[in-house]
């Protein structure tokens, strides 16, 4: 069953690790309807070196499943996604060469 787009997931990084980590990008998609979150991180994550962290803040709930499964399908990691008050926050990392896809 997905995940409820009110609860604050975590997937691979510890509290302390996900506070040191900012973001090399921030990109703001909110009033943007699906895909075009997902599509404009994945145009945002092309000009991020290796490992960079993008920050994406979208207000469709879809964004919820499609970070989700874009990250299960890639080889990008969601380190961080927060659902708060009708706003969706995600925190990407960029694979390595050789890994994305």
């Amino acid at each position: 069953m997905p995940h409820e787009p009110n609860e604050r997931s975590f997937p691979s990084v510890s509290s302390t690790e996900r506070d040191a980590v900012a973001p090399d990008s921030r990109l703001d998609t909110s009033g943007l309807a699906c895909p075009l979150p997902l599509l404009k991180a994945k145009q945002a994550l092309t000009g991020l070196p290796d490992g960079g962290i993008l920050e994406v803040v979208a207000t469709d709930p879809g964004s919820w499943r499609d970070f989700e499964s874009f990250a299960a399908h890639s080889r990008h990691e969601l380190i961080e996604r927060i659902a708060e008050e009708g706003r969706y926050r995600y925190r990407l990392r960029k694979a390595t060469k050789g890994e994305s896809s």
